[in-house]
Formats: structure tokens, sequence, C-alpha cells
């Protein structure tokens, strides 16, 4: 089926109807997470299968399908299979021996295997809360199709958009349709898509460019990567859809080094999509020529702002520079170029398809669509999340991802990766678009979202976010040069314990400062984790100051371990202790040496009884 070059719209329905036959001829299939899951054993999982399968005769009647992330990594490695729905978590290579003659041979869950919920099995996906609450439009083949075969994506509906697009719909008319959807720029600040795209086809010149940013850096975040990786080709479709829009034959996708399997499936999909006429020279017989390029970038977090980007693109050092002029007016090569991330593109298709009149039912008036979360930190359902506009942090938290494990107290969340805010328990029932997560002082970004509890300290999670963006800083600029260097040092002192009550304002005015005065995205969101905690968390500041006091235990210089009377006198602490700072008598009473102590926190760890204090 590869030498067939898609030549029209019946072309492309013709060959989908005919991948539809073929895909309902296999009754039974089992869909194994290869991408994450991967780290966790899935690759051992799916040859043991296909090798049992083999040995019960069962290859020809079900299909084995190396998909992309199914959601729930809190599960991995994942395992769904239909026609039943059931989802299986923490599939081992031995499982299957129960997994084949239980599940695919008589049609019967496995209790063991399956998503638990007030400790009973939930065998069938969609009757898990963790999918319950979400929408997946982006997302709906992740999990669902081999990213690796064309075929299966053509089968799923990829390209109809496009080819649609090509053949029957004029540029202005797509631009003004993705104007009317609503759709905003999903990377960063939430510029309106269509806008954007407008002003590249309106400036001057015929040589213009399309640019995927999946140069996803934030710590936590992986939800470009996961697209890239899961459903490359509605990216691609994205893309080509952009690209005659704008007038533009060449386009990128920049993605980062550290993503080997989305850089080797987007380069798959790109291949094929050759193949079968869909990029190159007259794509799919409308007269238009485009074709992608991926680049690889080397992992700088400063890359991901748009003209250093370009500028990493041209071989230049990666460094940003000043606006107006724009890209749109001015970038690769000094010519109009359109830069979206990953999601933006992956959300055209479906504009496309739905119309905008129905897209923009989906979020709130001033947010449409879905939004894709990576959920990680202090939440029972790590993974991957879509959800529409508008719905609340507690929904997200606590009904798609569970709560807190051990049922701790919810206490804040940072949204917007090291450029977002820390936003507190009070803002639970806010619904999340860009506008109210921007007045809760954070930013959408790209969508990581860190779920802490009360054994966070909000001190040391600004200072970790200030030392993340302080090494990532391209040095161009004083303000984000210097001004993150300074906000790092006053934020180490007063985690050891050794700052003043003008460090708070100091690092208010500074903060402010950098804000405004920086030249690029990453200066001027960096002070955001500071700022929100300041604003929201000001209390753990005076502790460390005033009380040389750390709540949470995490600040090392702050930590004073102590033995108190409930001590049985057993002896692990004892004999854990690295540095021998504890002694004491069996069945006596323990006392630690305060200057051998390193703080550790081992013996606090290891005690059974709570005898050890800090």
């Amino acid at each position: 089926m590869s030498n067939l070059r898609i030549q029209s719209t019946h072309d492309l329905e013709r060959l989908r109807r005919q991948l539809q036959s073929q895909a309902h001829q296999i009754q039974t299939k089992v869909y194994i997470c290869m991408t994450g899951c991967r780290a966790l054993g899935a690759l051992a999982v799916a040859e043991a299968l296909r090798e049992k399968l083999a040995q019960f005769g069962m290859e020809k009647t079900v299909q084995v399908v190396e998909t992309g992330c199914i959601g729930i990594c809190a599960q991995a490695p994942v395992m769904v299979i239909e026609p039943q729905g059931f989802l299986y978590g923490g599939v081992k290579p031995e499982d299957l021996d129960e997994i084949i003659p239980q599940t695919l041979q008589q049609g019967k869950p496995i209790d063991r295997l399956c998503v638990k919920h007030d400790g009973a099995a939930v065998p069938v996906l969609k009757d898990i809360p963790f999918y319950q609450k979400q929408k997946k439009l982006v997302l709906e083949n992740c999990g669902r199709l081999d990213p690796r075969k064309i075929e299966d994506a053509i089968e799923k509906g990829a390209y109809v958009a496009a080819v649609n697009g090509l053949h029957h719909r004029k540029p202005e008319d797509i631009i003004e349709q993705v104007i009317a959807a609503g759709l905003r720029g999903r990377g960063g600040a939430g510029f309106s898509t269509g806008v954007k795209w407008d002003l590249c086809r309106k400036a001057p010149g015929n040589e213009k460019y399309v640019i995927c940013n999946a140069d996803e850096g934030d710590p936590g975040a992986f939800m470009d990567r996961a697209l890239l990786e899961g459903d490359p080709h509605r990216v691609v479709e994205g893309m080509i859809i952009a690209a005659f829009a704008i007038g533009a034959h060449h386009g990128f996708v920049y993605v980062r080094a550290e993503y080997p399997i989305a850089v080797d499936h987007v380069n798959i999909a790109i291949g094929q999509a050759r193949e079968y006429g869909l990029l190159g020279e007259n794509i799919a017989g409308s007269g238009f020529a485009f074709d992608i390029v991926v680049r690889m970038g080397a992992g700088a977090f400063v890359c991901g702002e748009e003209t250093a980007l370009i500028a990493s693109l041209e071989g230049k050092r990666g460094m940003p520079n000043p606006r107006p002029p724009y890209p749109a007016q001015k970038g690769y090569r000094g010519k109009p170029t359109n830069i979206n991330n990953v999601e933006t593109f992956a959300n055209v298709p479906l504009i496309m398809q739905m119309g905008a009149p129905e897209y923009s039912t989906i979020g709130t008036e001033k947010s449409k669509g879905t939004k894709i979360f990576a959920l990680a930190g202090k939440v029972n359902n790590t993974g991957l999340v879509e959800v529409p506009m508008g719905t609340t942090l507690g929904e997200i938290v606590f009904e798609i991802g569970g709560g807190i494990p051990g049922a701790k107290p919810f206490k804040a969340a940072q949204m917007g990766g090291p450029s977002g805010g820390c936003i507190p328990a009070q803002f639970l029932e806010h619904p999340i678009d860009y506008d109210t997560v921007e007045k809760m002082g954070a930013i959408m970004g790209s969508g990581g979202l860190i779920v802490m509890d009360e054994e966070t300290c909000m001190v040391d999670v600004a200072r970790y976010f200030i030392d993340f963006c302080q090494a990532e800083s391209c040095g161009k600029c004083t303000p984000c040069r210097e001004g993150t260097k300074k906000l790092l040092e006053i934020l180490q002192t007063i985690c050891d314990g050794k700052g003043t009550e003008d460090d708070l304002q100091t690092l208010q005015v500074l903060g402010t400062y950098i804000k405004r005065t920086s030249l690029c995205g990453l200066g001027q969101t960096a002070p955001n984790p500071v700022l929100s905690t300041l604003k929201n968390f000001r209390v753990e500041y005076e502790e460390h100051i005033r009380n040389h006091k750390c709540r949470a235990g995490v600040c090392r210089e702050l930590l004073h371990y102590q033995i108190i009377d409930t001590c049985t006198g057993c002896g692990v602490c004892k004999r854990k202790c690295p540095v021998d700072a504890i002694t004491g008598e069996k069945k006596q009473l323990h006392v630690i040496d305060q200057h051998l102590c390193i703080k550790c926190g081992l013996c606090f760890d290891v005690c059974k009884f709570d005898a050890i204090i800090r």
C-alpha cells in the first residue's frame, strides 16, 4: 500500500474505508504503551506476548499494537484490551500466562491487574475516574494506534482535514476559521493562533516558513513529547494546514535531542507522508508544495523562546533578539515565519473537522477547546490529562488525579513550569483558563502541573525554579543574567537560616524589575515562582527568617533532630546513622550528638515509634 500516492480527497477517503474494513476484521487488539512505559518493561511484555500468542496459535486473531501514551502513567506499564476495553496496569511478562487464557480467550478481567477505586477493581477504561472527567480530542488517538504506521492514522481520519482544505478552501477562509474557533497558542501566553497566522500571511515576501516548537524543557512536562510519540501525523497535518494558510513551502520541527522516541516517530511520520504524497511537491494533487525537516536542539531551555529557537535553527547560538520585529514579520533567514508549539498544531485538524462553531462551544468565553496537562508530583494518578478549558484545579487534582498520596492535605500546584507560579489551595475551585490562571499569579504555559503537599517547602520550591532559570539564562541581558543570580543568592540565604526581613522586600522589588526589563520570555517570567510564593506563602518565608524553622523539614540547615521520651532504645536509628552521631544503651533513651549530626534525616525516616522530631 506504500506505493499509493494520494491525488485527491476521493483517493484518501477510499483508502480510509479500505483500512477501516481491514481493521474491523481483527476482533481482538492489545494496545501496549511503548513510550513512557518502555522504561518500566513494556518492550519485554510486548515481545513475550507475541511469543506466547504464537505458541497458542493466536497470532492471527490477536493484534499487538505498540502505541503511545495511554495516559495513566502511574499504572505503567499499561495495556488496553479491545473490544472489552479492559485496562491493566503494572503488567509483567509473567502475567501473560493468566491474561491469555482468562482475558484473551474467555473475555474475563483479572481484578489484580485492574485500576482500583475505593478498594474495588475497575476493569473497563471508560469507567475509571481518571478518564471520566477528561475530554480527549487532541489525544483521542494516542494509545489507539501505532504511531509508526501511517495506515493506522489514516484509518482514524488523519489528513482528511488537510486534503479537504487544500482542495476546497482558500487560505484566508482557513485563517478566519481558526480565529473564529478561538484557538490560542498552547505553548506560552496564549496569543490568538489565527491572528498570528494572518500577520504572517500578510507580511511582504514570497518565501515564508512554518516552525513547530517541540523544545519542551519545563521540568515535569511531557505533553508535546507524548503527542509526537503517540500521534505524530496529527501534528504534521496541522503544519500542512498552517503552511497552506500563510503561504509557506518549508517547515521545521525543532525538537530536543533528549526525546529520541519522539524524534524517531516524527521522522518516520514525515517519511511516510512523503511516500503517500501528503508532503512534498503537489500534495494530494492540490498543486501545493510543502515539506518538513526535523532539527534537534541541544537542550537549551531558552530555545523554547521564538527568536532564540530561530537563531539556533540558523546555526547560531540560541539567544533571543528584541521584538519587534516579530518572527511573523522577520523570522528564519529574515523571512516571515510562523511558530506554534506541538499542541497548537494538533488542534488545527480538529477545528477543520468540527468547524469553528462546534469547537468554540468547548471551554470558556476567552479560552476555547481543551488543554493537555502533564500531571505530576504528589498526586496518586500521575499522567497525561486532557480537559476542557475551565475545568477546576480541584477536579484535575482530586477527581482525575485521585488526590494526594496518604490523603495528605493539598498545599499548592506549580503551573507553567519554571516560568509559572504556585497556586495555593484557596484556588482549587477556580477554573483553569488563560485569564484566570494569570490572575492567580501563574501562567498556563505549555501545561506542566506539579502537585505539592504539606511536605513541600515553598521557599525551597522558589529556590529550585530560580536555580533552574538562572542556569538556563543565555546571559544576553543584564536583568535576567544578574537579577536571577541575585534572587538565587537571597533564596539560598533564607533556606540556610541566614535571611533577614529586608530580604523579602528585595525579592519583591528585584523580581518585579526583572519581569519588566528582561529581553525575552525566560527573564520576564523567571521571577514568577518567587513572587507567587511570596504572595501566597509569605508566612513560610517569615518562619525561615524569624524562627529559623522549615515547617516541611526540607531546608537542611534549619533542621534539628532530637530523640524524645517515646524512644524504646531499639537501636535502629543508631545502626543506620552514617556518622555514628547517635549513642545509647539498648532499651534506653538514645541521644543525638548535634556536632556530629549531618542532618541527613535517615534516623527520622527509620524510626517506627515517632521518637525523633525535627
